[in-house]
């Protein structure tokens, strides 16, 4: 019973290092190690999870929303009122222009807004001749733009209208934007006049484009304030599938080849020690990647610094010390705990050299002993040979008095 319990112990304290599969040894580290390679970690979550597609994009005005402003009759600019940027209404008054007609005086005319919107080019200036084939403004709504997107061919097939994209621009980091798929565009291509259809580049007679293996997608995105303009650059991210309660961890996280993903976990009980995991991933998107199998909510993974692990095995730290710390009992240089056998053994050779240690004692002190004795009994025998020879002359017939064998000492003593 009590060898099945210890054994049970065993495996819960290292269970944990074993799930790895491949039974490496955690890396562990000093202190100062973690601090060197700025380890940082994150909890394994489940949340819902966005396969994306990141691509480059670029704005343009829906040309519904665009319109000029124009004169019907020659003339010569006398008032501008038209700025850069400026807000304008339907109607409002804009240049105001002398007409070449014969007049005394000439004829003035007020060229107005067209529709109302922002106003993105000028080409008119104070005492400048007008024609009636110039455009001298632009006036966009800006409520709602375009965004085109150049894709794979074999990414854009897969998309359906209403796939759904988010925005960042390099101009705005801080804010983020949602686009909603249209349409295709209507050619493949970087110019965009060709993808809305406006203006069609010249096909290769000999069948297909082999140079241009991509395809234009167009995204509807609102822009309520009027703050994004044509021509900005975009990052998408293009939603491809959205999945609920998906297991997923930082893609930073993720180590090594496809043949063999793995992570660093935090050890749960040995400080600074990693124990290197291998994973199952899924589909990923530019934040986390999808875990399939190896890893369980709430684990904390390696996410800075999980690169270094791979390169980190060389510690001062043994893990044999590293365990002893932790669990507060020794183990073998591999990690597993002494077992009860080897500790009775250990018990037992101990028991055995006080044993014999005992027994060289006793048998020490029954020689001295011994010896005392015998050096006891040749000091007596010398003691009383002395004595018969100082008393030579007395005839050992005559008796020796009372007084004389209390008196003396050797005889007193034995008296």
């Amino acid at each position: 019973m009590k060898l099945a319990l210890l054994f049970s112990f065993t495996t819960i304290a290292l269970s944990y290092g074993n799930e790895s599969h491949d039974h490496t040894p955690p890396v562990v580290l000093t202190e100062m190690g973690v601090k060197n390679l700025q380890i940082e970690t994150a909890p394994v979550t489940k949340a819902d999870f966005d396969v994306t597609t990141f691509a480059l994009g670029r704005t343009e005005a829906i040309p519904s929303r665009r319109a000029f402003v124009s004169s019907r009759i020659p003339g010569r600019v006398l008032e501008n009122r038209v700025t850069i940027g400026q807000q304008v209404q339907k109607d409002d008054p804009l240049v105001l222009l002398e007409s070449r007609l014969p007049g005394n005086p000439p004829p003035q005319v007020w060229l107005t807004a067209p529709a109302a919107g922002t106003i993105l080019s000028v080409k008119v200036h104070l005492g400048s001749p007008i024609e009636p084939t110039e455009a001298l403004a632009e006036i966009v709504d800006l409520r709602s733009l375009y965004l085109i997107v150049n894709l794979p061919q074999a990414v854009a097939g897969k998309l359906t209208r209403g796939t759904k994209a988010n925005v960042h621009f390099p101009l705005r980091p801080q804010q983020t934007h949602e686009a909603t798929l249209l349409q295709l565009a209507a050619c493949s291509g970087e110019d965009p006049l060709c993808a809305l259809g406006l203006e069609v580049a010249p096909r290769p007679l000999n069948g297909a484009d082999t140079t241009n293996a991509t395809a234009g997608v167009i995204f509807a995105l609102d822009n309520p304030n009027s703050e994004l303009r044509p021509g900005m650059t975009a990052e998408c991210s293009i939603i491809r599938e959205q999945k609920t309660q998906v297991l997923s961890v930082p893609r930073l996280a993720i180590q090594g080849s496809p043949e063999d993903r793995h992570v660093y976990l935090k050890h749960p009980t040995i400080e600074h020690a990693f124990v290197r995991v291998p994973v199952q991933t899924g589909l990923s998107n530019e934040q986390r990647t999808e875990i399939l199998a190896g890893l369980e909510e709430n684990d904390m993974v390696v996410t800075r610094g999980s690169y270094s692990l791979d390169y980190a095995g060389g510690s001062n730290t043994s893990l044999k010390e590293a365990l002893d710390a932790a669990h507060g009992h020794e183990h073998n240089e591999d990690g597993s705990e002494k077992s009860s056998n080897s500790e009775e053994h250990d018990h037992e050779h101990d028991h055995a050299d006080e044993h014999e240690h005992a027994d060289e004692h006793e048998h020490t002190d029954e020689h001295e002993h011994t010896d005392a004795h015998e050096h006891t009994d040749e000091h007596e025998h010398t003691d009383e040979h002395e004595h018969t020879d100082e008393h030579e002359p007395m005839s050992m017939s005559t008796p020796m008095s009372t007084s004389m064998r209390l008196h003396h000492p050797a005889r007193a003593k034995n008296f």
